[in-house]
């Protein structure tokens, strides 16, 4: 018998033994990481983290246009960006506030029991 003809045989009958071995099933109890249990709760925690994110961004951005102001040394392109910076930084505050009253009333009104 060759030496390959051995070697697929072992091969075969590890695999039927293996195959024919009762195993043991398990139930196992998964956490879920998100805590989100549907599509709205993941949303609303999503934009809940964004809108976190925003609260410590915000007054850096603010910060590093106070930096602008004061460096300008009347510099008009300077103090108009700095100007522009703060309204944006304002502006994006804003949005983030109202994506999340927004996200927080349709979870409350729509899909809450």
């Amino acid at each position: 018998m060759s030496i390959y003809l051995r070697r697929l045989m072992i091969a075969i009958g590890l695999t039927v033994v293996l195959l024919t071995m009762a195993v043991e099933v398990r139930a196992v109890d998964l956490e879920n990481p998100i805590k989100a249990g549907t599509i709205p709760e993941l949303i609303y925690l999503i934009v809940k983290i964004i809108f976190n994110l925003a609260l410590w961004i915000a007054p850096l951005m603010i910060i590093i246009a106070g930096f602008y102001f004061v460096t300008a040394g009347g510099n008009p392109t300077q103090i108009n960006n700095a100007k522009q910076l703060i309204m944006w930084t304002l502006i994006g505050l804003a949005i983030t506030f109202l994506a999340l009253g927004i996200t927080n009333f349709l979870q409350e009104e729509l899909f809450s029991p």
